[in-house]
């Protein structure tokens, strides 16, 4: 039976959940530096073409511009996040096999490894609603909380720098990360109904569809 969610049928113009973690749960991030590599690589892919095409010493690298629309984005140490749209059908396949690649031999050059650092092929989830589409941001800003002290959550999300979630704040802006199709759906005038407000309240019961999807990374 193949692992959950791992099935890659795909849909050109749909939005998809995408995640995967370290083999055996180890860390794929080890340091700060790590965590810039895998975003500075996210960013050559997905930005228009002249505006960030090579990272030293590598020569021009494929673009992805155009095909691949991130919406957000979550780093921790053992695993990643991403909520993506694709215009083609095999667009997030040759994203996903492109970033992975480029990753690891970054990775196992800098730490004289070999052999996997990916627990398998990346899984997907497809969105097939707006609640979905909202609630999986939500999953996604949420997940440094595991890591962060309870009593400073969960404010502290605020100042995690490995999520777009200062992007939604307008704290921050990658010109590669696409937030206003998530923030069409929440006031800009409102607190209580603000895209904050959303994320940071605390609901228990309200993400426990979305973490059935994925317990396979639990």
């Amino acid at each position: 039976m193949p692992a959950k969610n791992a099935l890659k049928r795909y849909e050109a113009g749909a939005c998809y959940h995408l995640y995967n973690r370290g083999v055996d749960k180890c860390s794929i991030f080890r340091e700060p530096a790590d965590y810039k590599t895998f975003l500075s690589y996210l960013k050559i892919y997905l930005s228009l073409r002249g505006e960030s095409s090579k990272v030293p010493p590598s020569r021009v690298i494929k673009n992805y511009y155009g095909d691949i629309e991130l919406f957000c984005y979550c780093l921790m140490s053992n695993h990643f996040h991403l909520l993506v749209r694709q215009k083609s059908e095999r667009g997030i396949d040759h994203f996903l096999r492109s970033l992975s690649t480029k990753y690891v031999r970054y990775f196992n050059t800098k730490y004289h490894r070999i052999g996997p650092l990916f627990q398998g092929p990346y899984k997907a989830v497809d969105i097939r609603s707006d609640y979905q589409f909202m609630y999986i941001s939500k999953y996604i800003h949420r997940n440094p909380l595991s890591v962060l002290p309870y009593e400073e959550s969960p404010r502290r999300l605020q100042e995690y720098p490995y999520s777009s979630y200062k992007n939604y704040l307008k704290r921050y802006t990658q010109s590669w990360l696409k937030p206003d199709p998530i923030l069409a759906y929440f006031s800009k005038t409102h607190k209580e109904l603000s895209y904050e407000e959303f994320v940071e309240q605390e609901r228990p019961d309200d993400l426990q569809p979305i973490g059935d999807q994925i317990i396979d990374l639990e």
